[in-house]
């Protein structure tokens, strides 16, 4: 026994709001994250600038206070004091005097060629160890010795950069992500109401119960109007099918009606009088009622076949006509003898080809053939010939000179279930009308005219090939 299958689970199916919402939440969050680097690299350039100035301020500082003392091979003790003191952070220093040498000094990081004298003090990266230093570096002359050139170099670390542009991300960050959360909770209010345009539309789909008359444009918004309009165009085809679908059970009930009760009839007949000479009769009679309902069923069948607006549409592809027609025509040519009817075919020389589906193009032919084998009346000629038309293309002809159409009805050939009037032959009226089905799938024209010798002439006049 089967189980009975699940419905999917809510969160399996496909949701419009769950994709707009991460369309819009997922580069929300990385712009978040975007924000907080350009921030971060935004604060540590600030911070940078203010240190590197300060940096500078003291460098030149220092280079002022030395500039005025004396210079003995050595730094006094105030001069000492404010190079070693630092209440930010470890900072280090170098005081080396052109005629003295090195006068001071706390570590040995690396250091840049002297500064021209007198100038605005030099900043550029160090190193010290695996540390990263930034320094700035001022040549002077003393006052005491103007003939010597003293270089101070100050340097420090990039911790308390980086720290102070933490403290601004950190400032900064919250009051980002509140505004982000404000911005997020109107794109998810917005998207929730704007989904309400649908609600309308989804009650009134959802109130139909048989109706697929079109949805309509009046409240449908823009955005969905080709998914409204595909739905329409469905109905419409849902509409033809179901109205062919009617039609043909009335055509059936119609045309099948006449021989069912004929061989209700003769089964009556046969089982009230049992004589070997009645029985043969009636099933006689049966044996052609029961050819008619068969015949009748398989047209009303390849008819609605022809025309259903659902079926599946046939690829087409390049067919030689000068070599399907021969072929299907000589498998009627049996049937043409036991008729006593002469049935010939003029072709052309070398491939003429259309564009269509074969196994159509052969029904095309055969109902055309059984329509002059039927009509034309025995001792009569059936000529089927092909020939290329002026203008590309091809021309089909199936031509009898039997007794032919008088010419008020040749406009209605082609209509289901017409019959000229006084024809002798029993038959379904649905042959030509399936013709004209198949020749319009193929966008071929269909001609009836009166043959030269009284007779009926069908032309089917088919498109040029495409040259691919």
């Amino acid at each position: 026994m089967a189980e009975p299958s699940t419905p999917p689970k809510r969160w399996a199916q496909p949701s419009l709001r769950r994709r707009l919402l991460a369309f819009l939440l997922i580069p929300v969050g990385l712009l978040l994250v975007l924000d907080a680097l350009l921030t971060y690299g935004v604060a540590l350039a600030y911070s940078n600038r203010v240190h590197d100035r300060d940096l500078s301020d003291n460098a030149l500082s220092l280079a002022q206070m030395l500039r005025k003392g004396s210079i003995e091979g050595h730094l006094s003790r105030q001069a000492r004091f404010l190079l070693e003191y630092d209440p930010e952070g470890p900072s280090y220093f170098s005081v080396d005097s052109q005629r003295h040498g090195r006068l001071a000094d706390n570590a040995q990081f690396n250091q840049i060629a002297p500064p021209a004298a007198d100038g605005p003090p030099v900043l550029y990266k160090s190193t010290l160890g695996a540390h990263t230093l930034r320094a700035a570096t001022i040549s002077i002359h003393p006052d005491a010795e103007p003939t010597d050139t003293l270089t101070v170099t100050v340097a420090e670390t990039l911790g308390d950069r980086r720290r102070r542009a933490r403290e601004i991300l950190l400032m900064a960050v919250p009051l980002q992500t509140l505004l982000l959360l404000g911005v997020l909770s109107l794109v998810w209010f917005g998207v929730n109401y704007g989904l309400r345009v649908l609600q309308p539309l989804t009650a009134r789909l959802a109130a139909r119960e048989q109706e697929i008359t079109p949805i309509g444009e009046a409240d449908v918004p823009q955005e969905i109007l080709p998914l409204t309009r595909t739905i329409d165009a469905l109905f419409a085809r849902l509409r033809d099918a179901l109205a062919l679908q009617e039609r043909f059970i009335a055509d059936a009930a119609h045309q099948l009606r006449t021989p069912l009760a004929g061989l209700s009839l003769h089964v009556e007949r046969a089982l009230a009088d049992d004589s070997p000479q009645n029985l043969r009769d009636a099933l006689t009679h049966m044996r052609q009622l029961t050819l008619r309902t068969a015949r009748t069923s398989a047209q009303l069948l390849a008819l609605t076949r022809a025309q259903s607006p659902l079926a599946t549409p046939t690829r087409h592809a390049p067919v030689d006509l000068a070599r399907l027609v021969p072929e299907a025509v000589s498998l009627r040519v049996p049937e043409a003898l036991a008729a006593g009817i002469d049935l010939g075919y003029q072709g052309v020389q070398g491939p003429l080809r259309v564009m269509g589906d074969a196994a159509s193009l052969h029904e095309l032919l055969d109902n055309l053939v059984d329509n002059a084998l039927r009509y034309a009346g025995r001792g009569s000629n059936v000529t089927v010939s092909l020939a290329p038309l002026p203008g590309g293309g091809a021309r089909l002809r199936v031509e009898d000179d039997g007794p032919g159409v008088p010419d008020e009805w040749l406009a209605r050939l082609g209509e289901r279930f017409f019959r000229v009037p006084g024809s002798a032959e029993a038959g379904t009226g649905l042959g030509l009308a399936i013709v004209q089905r198949i020749a319009e799938r193929h966008g071929a024209r269909v001609h009836y005219r009166r043959a030269a010798q009284h007779g009926l002439s069908v032309d089917v006049h088919f498109p040029p090939a495409a040259v691919s």
